[in-house]
Parts: structure tokens; C-alpha cells; sequence
């Protein structure tokens, strides 16, 4: 009998893929026919970094705490997305749906709900990431992406931020942003 590698467990709360060309409801999966699945190592050579953690006990979780000390993320809120929480619903997420880049890295630990997060392939493919409560990922600075809620409608996610939050997006195109140069330098020679 030959034993399984074990499987990861951050793949219980994160799952990626190629996206469809469909211009359909944002918050549907998207999948290719036939699917067309994107493994967590390939999300990690585009820099994006994952984790799962225990979304019930995030207030005392120590690998939580030594992810923020070792990545000095200092200061962190609270994103509730829904049309009951969230003032100026459907701007807002019109808005988190457009593509765009950050000069900073975009963490996100998903502690109830689930949405998506699709960010481009460096052949300009999407890639869609489903978020599940207990995933914590990481977009590097200048990776084009954009976010929606999926079918369930509903997100709580906590922010993490190095220093102040800040939080501007750069819409595409913005190639000559200095954050875009280095993301494509690190993806092309290997240092994610």
C-alpha cells in the first residue's frame, strides 16, 4: 500500500484556478471547462503567500503573533463586506472589483465568510483565489488584483498593515509604478 503525502492544510481553506472569459455574475467561480486548477506552489512563485490559521481563537493565536512580529505587521483592523455592514455597498464593491496594484503588500486573513481574490498570472491570466474563514494571504506590492464577494455574500476579514494603514489603489495600467518594476524583477528572477 502506498501511502499519500499529506495534504496541506491551507488547501481546506484556499483553492485557485484559471478563470473563464464569461462576463457573468463576479461572485460565480469562473471556472475553465475543464477546470483548470492553480496549485498554492504556483501562487507562491507570484509571490502571494498563505497560511491557515484558527479564524475562532485569532485574538490568542501565537502563529498568528509570529507571523505579524516576523513580517512587522503592526497595526491591524476589521473589513466587514456585506450589503448590511458595509456603507456605500455597491460602490464599494464596484470599486474593490476594478484591477489595480498596491506600492504595499495586501494581507488579508478571511476570520468568517469567504470571497475572491483574482490576481494576474505573468502571461495576464486571472487567477481566481477562493478565501475561506482561516485563510490569511498575502498580495506582494505590485501584482495587479481585485476582489469580490462570492455567492455566500459575506466577508470578515482582518487587515494587516506594516505601520499606518495604507490603503491606495493604483487602477491599470501602471507600469511605470516602481512597485510593478520590482514585482516583475522578483517574479523573473526567482525570488519569491
Amino acid at each position: 500500500m502506498v501511502s499519500e503525502a499529506p495534504k496541506d492544510p491551507r488547501e481546506e481553506v484556499i483553492q485557485a484556478w484559471y478563470m473563464d472569459d464569461s462576463n457573468e455574475d463576479q461572485r460565480l467561480p469562473h471556472h475553465k471547462e475543464p477546470k483548470d486548477f492553480v496549485s498554492l506552489e504556483k501562487l507562491d512563485e507570484l509571490g502571494v503567500l498563505s497560511w491557515r490559521l484558527d479564524a475562532d481563537n485569532y485574538e490568542t493565536d501565537e502563529e498568528l503573533k509570529k507571523i505579524r512580529e516576523a513580517r512587522g505587521y503592526t497595526y491591524t483592523d476589521f473589513c466587514e463586506v456585506c450589503s448590511e455592514k458595509l456603507p456605500n455597498y455597491d460602490e464599494k464593491i464596484k470599486h474593490f472589483f476594478e484591477e489595480h496594484l498596491h506600492t504595499d503588500e495586501e494581507i488579508r486573513y478571511c476570520v468568517a465568510g469567504s470571497g475572491y481574490f483574482d490576481v494576474r498570472d505573468l502571461d495576464d491570466k486571472w487567477i481566481r483565489i477562493w478565501v475561506k474563514k482561516g485563510a490569511m494571504i498575502v498580495l506582494p506590492a505590485g501584482i495587479y488584483h481585485r476582489f469580490t464577494l462570492d455567492s455566500d455574500n459575506y466577508i470578515k476579514a482582518m487587515r494587516l498593515f506594516v505601520g499606518d494603514p495604507v490603503w491606495t489603489p493604483h487602477n491599470r495600467p501602471n507600469d511605470d509604478l516602481a512597485a510593478r518594476k520590482e514585482y516583475l524583477e522578483n517574479c523573473e528572477q526567482g525570488h519569491f
